[in-house]
This record gives C-alpha cells, sequence and structure tokens, in this order.
C-alpha cells in the first residue's frame, strides 16, 4: 500500500527554516512571478512543450556558448570516435532535450501524471518486485538524464513507499515549489545531504529512495573510476548507505524514447554492493554509461561532469 500523501507543506516549511523572511516578502515577488510563469507553460499540451522545447533549446545553444563549450569538451572525452559534425549534433540534440526536459518538469509540478504513468514502458520491474520483497528497502541509483522531475511519478508509482535525494535550491520560495510539485505524487518522501540518516532509516523500513551520484562533488570526491574511459571522481556515500541500511541496489534509468514515449529501465540487483567502494562505482558508472550510448543525447551533457582531477591529471575545461 502507497503511503498517504504529506500534509505538511514544504513550501511554508523551506521558506520559515532557511529564510526570516516569509513566503510572500517582497524580495521573492520577483521568484513569485517566475512560478507564475511557470505554471502557465505547464497548462500548454506536451506535444507544444515538446515543439518548443526544440525551438527553447536551439536557441539556447547559440545563447550558452561556455555550456555549450563544457558540453563539447565532455563529448569529446567520452566518444572520441564521432567527428566533429557528429560532436556538434549531439550537442544541439543535448540541449534540445535538456529544454523538454524542463518544461515537461512543469507538466510534473502541476498536471496529471496519470496517462504517463500507465504508458510508460517499463523493463526490469522483476528486479524491483524481487528488492521489495526482500523488506529491506530498495537504494535506487540513477543518472541525470533529461527527465528528472518528469521521471519521479513514473518511477514512484511502481513503488511502494518512494523517496528521493535532491540538493535544496538557495532560494526558499522556488525550493519549497519544487519539493511541493515533487512530493505530492504518491507521497514521495524527500531527503537533502543532511538527512541521510533519516534516509538509512527509511530504507529500513522498506523504503525505496532514488539517488543519482553521477555528478562532480568537488571537494567530497574521495575515489578516481573510469567512465567511458576517463578517470572520474566518485563519492562512496551510495556504498555507505547501502551497507548501513542493508537495502537491496538497484540501477535505474529513465529516458524520453524517440516515438515521444518514456521508458524506465531498473537492473538486477546487484549483490555484495557496498563491500567494494571502487567496485560499486564503477559499476554504476557502467550501468550509465551503456544507458547513454543507447540514447547519447538524454545526458546531461552541459555539467563538468570531469571538474575534479586525480593528482597530476590535466585539466579538461
Amino acid at each position: 500500500m502507497r503511503r498517504p500523501a504529506q500534509t505538511s507543506d514544504p513550501l511554508m516549511k523551506k521558506s520559515s527554516r532557511s529564510s526570516s523572511r516569509p513566503a510572500w516578502h517582497p524580495v521573492f515577488w520577483t521568484t513569485w512571478v517566475a512560478i507564475f510563469g511557470l505554471y502557465l507553460l505547464s497548462r500548454l499540451p506536451m506535444r507544444t512543450k515538446q515543439r518548443w522545447g526544440k525551438g527553447i533549446g536551439l536557441f539556447l545553444r547559440k545563447r550558452l556558448k561556455s555550456r555549450a563549450k563544457v558540453a563539447r569538451t565532455n563529448i569529446a572525452a567520452c566518444m572520441p570516435e564521432l567527428d566533429e559534425q557528429e560532436r556538434e549534433q549531439l550537442i544541439d540534440d543535448s540541449f534540445v532535450a535538456c529544454a523538454r526536459g524542463f518544461l515537461e518538469t512543469t507538466h510534473a509540478w502541476w498536471n496529471d501524471m496519470a496517462p504517463y504513468q500507465a504508458s510508460a514502458s517499463v523493463t526490469g520491474l522483476e528486479h524491483l518486485q524481487e528488492a521489495v520483497s526482500r523488506g529491506r528497502g530498495g537504494f535506487l541509483i540513477g543518472g541525470h538524464y533529461s527527465i528528472f522531475d518528469f521521471a519521479l511519478p513514473l518511477i514512484a508509482c511502481q513503488l511502494t513507499k518512494p523517496g528521493y535525494v535532491y540538493r535544496p535550491n538557495n532560494n526558499p520560495v522556488l525550493d519549497g515549489v519544487i519539493e511541493k510539485g515533487r512530493c505530492r505524487h504518491f507521497g514521495i518522501r524527500s531527503f537533502n545531504k543532511r538527512q541521510i540518516p533519516d534516509m538509512i532509516d527509511f530504507l529500513k523500513g522498506g523504503g525505496q529512495v532514488w539517488y543519482a551520484c553521477d555528478q562532480d562533488f568537488g571537494g567530497k570526491t574521495q575515489l578516481f573510476v573510469p567512465f567511458f574511459g576517463v578517470e572520474t571522481g566518485c563519492i562512496t556515500k551510495p556504498s555507505q548507505i547501502a551497507r548501513e541500511s542493508g537495502a537491496s541496489v538497484i540501477c535505474v534509468s529513465h529516458l524520453r524514447t524517440p516515438d515521444g514515449g518514456y521508458a524506465l529501465d531498473f537492473s538486477p540487483i546487484i549483490e555484495d554492493f557496498g563491500d567494494d567502494m571502487a567496485e560499486d562505482a564503477a559499476t554504476w558508472n557502467q550501468f550509465i554509461e551503456t544507458t547513454i550510448r543507447e540514447f547519447p543525447d538524454q545526458y546531461l551533457w552541459l555539467h563538468k561532469r570531469f571538474k575534479t582531477r586525480p593528482e597530476g591529471a590535466a585539466k579538461l575545461y
């Protein structure tokens, strides 16, 4: 049985906790105007969102030259087999995918997701069901693909007690709106980096938590593991969480398919996850890499994934 929706209002909770100013203070009026604009965008038909996403993505690709440069560097490092024209096309496609994902996110915050939950293609569901049957919780390790908030309810509808890990936004009003939009689906439980002990207890109680750990965490980097053949900074927190919670670990991907649909893929349970931190990181890196090779435009190439480098290695950016 799915847990009931949370009754607390994360918008008011966040604003009171993170700021001494009330949510309706004039300093936040610009934020509220922007939020209203996002709400209006959310009311557009999905077909319109997809069409506008293409135009917005190509426009931003020309404007955000520094991000295009980051994407170019990432793609060159990860896919040296592509020629220059293929790389530039992938950069275009990546911007379009991200723009579409942004508009899809507004849909997930305010609109009905039931049709997409019903039509999404799901593979590996038997692995998820096996994890739930073990009664020790499920730790779902994912990556940053172009659908993110839109993917949360698609994943959550497959779970019995869903949760996710997130990084709070510095603006408490915007952060509250985002969290409220995410948590309205199936009572999804949110955890930030300061709530890891609570998350471990949640897992021990049979919860299932989605956690993306494929970004560069700077000073928190603890080891380097190959990703597309590049020594890539990784954290060991997932290994610690799995070891302390005893949860079954599964990798998950969430993608937009070429026909306009959506697909989820759950890997088999990774046995003995937590015993070897480097091997753990290599496992999730390999899963993400395999997914990217199938849908290369879907990954967040705009992020400086290789910013932190091993000692003595040349900088990429």
